[in-house]
């Protein structure tokens, strides 16, 4: 199996400044995704693998090259595919085009894991891999049980006050149908659905659930804050997100030991949101 790894982030950010570049519990934010990509590959040896960065920033493209000892092709994004309300699928369709000519390679899958979600597992991606390889869906998605049930205990504003998004009689949220949250975090999708230019839910979607973390949108630096204390404590007491912490720095050609208990951190320096 072939699989090409995609990784795409836009310039800049309304919410948090640069989240990007941003130092995450001792490293990029970045780098999280990277270090579990290439825990995969090494897991998965048999598996032909290539990553990609696709990006308007000169400067994550340059973080990228100078700190990561990991082959990473970059694709510089064209403007019109870095607008405020460009979708993520041409973006990644543009990663697949131009990897599979500059490569010579027919991927398989494509899977795209996104920038802003440190929280997952190798395990995670495998799950996500083997049901893309398995499933006659298009697209996989990766979802978590849902925190609020439209069904029952979500409303919208009416003329005449308030009332459930859903009119129904459920009284309790176990009467209501299973509903999950899309997390953002991992996608894989097929060559034909990429070929064909479809909407992902014009096709046949299918899911791989991943542990609740509570994952929060980063639109504003109190999200950044909050996820930081729920990633602190998984690295420290669940093993499979704290190896993804801990292999960033085996993959750092910059790599440093803190003087705290041995700990490994990052240095920092210009890269950091100013």
């Amino acid at each position: 199996m072939k699989i090409l790894f995609t990784i795409c982030a836009r310039a800049g950010s309304k919410g948090i400044k640069n989240k990007n570049l941003r130092d995450f519990l001792g490293y990029p934010l970045a780098f999280y995704t990277v270090s579990a990509i290439d825990l995969y590959v090494k897991r998965n040896p048999n598996i032909h693998c290539d990553i990609v960065l696709n990006t308007d920033s000169q400067d994550l493209i340059q973080m990228f090259r100078e700190r990561l000892n990991l082959d990473v092709d970059v694709i510089e994004r064209e403007a019109k595919l870095a607008l405020d309300n460009t979708p993520k699928v041409p973006v990644i369709r543009n990663c697949w085009e131009v990897m599979k000519e500059r490569k010579a390679i027919n991927y398989d899958m494509v899977v795209d894991l996104d920038i802003t979600a440190p929280l997952r597992t190798v395990v995670d991606i495998e799950n996500l891999i083997n049901k893309g390889a398995n499933s006659d869906a298009e697209v996989i998605f990766s979802v978590t049980d849902a925190r609020r049930n439209p069904y029952f205990n979500m409303v919208k504003k009416t003329e005449n006050g308030y009332e459930r998004i859903i009119k129904t009689s459920f009284n309790a949220r176990q009467e209501a149908p299973e509903i999950l949250d899309m997390n953002a975090s991992m996608y894989a999708f097929s060559p034909k659905f990429l070929e064909r230019g479809r909407g992902m839910f014009e096709v046949k979607c299918d899911i791989t659930k991943m542990m609740d973390t509570a994952v929060l949108d980063l639109d504003h630096e109190i999200d950044f804050e909050l996820m930081q204390v729920i990633a602190d404590y998984l690295f420290k007491n669940k093993q499979g997100f704290g190896d993804v912490r801990d292999n960033i720095y085996w993959i750092c050609s910059d790599r440093q030991t803190s003087s705290e208990g041995g700990a490994k951190a990052f240095t920092k320096n210009s890269f950091q949101d100013q």
